[in-house]
């Protein structure tokens, strides 16, 4: 393990390690790299779209569409975009998806390192803090055109409720209080869950206004998938509460598509 004098100890802070030893986390391009990458950004950098989260009686329910795409092509069906932080928080991604998976592993790391540096999990306003450094630190690739845009839900025990939080790609940090969606198909995906979120309301309820969301982005917006019952892939949809993070099972999801594919043949 590396040693470091007082001044120049880097803390429960994972990036400064790396530093610290020479490696740069979020290394920026310059001259001809810059035009370079904003073309590949356009055409052959896979980019992540549509993630939402709201909240529910006792956690938060986070989802995200499975489909990563290449300009007009669809890169991969089945990216995963919503993955677990640690036991009690969660984060999804849009944009661009190489970057965005680094950082999410940066993230996890960062949690870890933290605990054990400090002997006590990091709490659920400091884990958004956390990441909202991570995302401005990327801000020079983001003015090159990969920008990456982070979603982070979890259970704060401190609060006894749920909370969420989106960010921009300087780093901005905003919570909110009853449902969010980034992507491509955030506006669609919005539109949904402001006219079906209600207050309080149960577990089962929220994922199905989750699943409804998705349904309604993919309808409309060409980077957002919807469920794929041919190749058995479905959205990430997980809740998160005082047990800690729980995903929905596959086969339940494609009962719950399977109802709202009949609701919209019966219109």
């Amino acid at each position: 393990m590396p040693r470091f004098a007082a001044g120049d100890d880097p803390g429960a802070s994972f990036p400064d390690l790396l530093r610290k030893l020479g490696i740069d986390p979020f290394p920026s391009m310059t001259g001809s790299v810059v035009e370079a990458s904003l073309r590949a950004a356009e055409t052959s950098i896979p980019h992540a779209t549509t993630c939402l989260a709201l909240t529910y009686d006792g956690g938060v329910v986070m989802a995200g569409d499975r489909r990563a795409t290449m300009g007009n092509i669809i890169s991969t069906r089945s990216v995963e975009k919503v993955v677990p932080a640690d036991d009690l928080s969660g984060v999804a991604i849009a944009g661009t998806a190489g970057l965005a998976m680094e950082m999410i592993k940066l993230f996890q790391l960062q949690l870890e390192y933290y605990e054990k540096v400090e002997g006590q999990a990091l709490s659920l306003e400091g884990k958004a803090n956390q990441l909202s450094m991570m995302v401005r630190s990327n801000m020079p690739a983001a003015m090159q055109g990969l920008g990456v845009v982070p979603l982070f839900a979890g259970y704060d025990p401190l609060a006894s409720r749920g909370r969420l939080w989106d960010f921009d790609i300087t780093g901005g940090r905003y919570e909110e209080r009853d449902f969010v969606a980034v992507g491509s198909g955030s506006m669609l995906a919005s539109t949904v869950l402001r006219v079906g979120w209600r207050k309080n309301m149960p577990r089962d309820a929220a994922v199905e206004l989750a699943a409804r969301a998705l349904w309604e982005a993919s309808d409309a917006d060409t980077a957002t998938g919807g469920p794929d019952v041919l190749r058995g892939i479905y959205p990430i949809v997980a809740s998160i509460d005082a047990e800690g993070w729980s995903r929905v099972p596959d086969e339940s999801l494609a009962s719950t598509y399977d109802t709202i594919m009949r609701e919209v043949r019966s219109r």
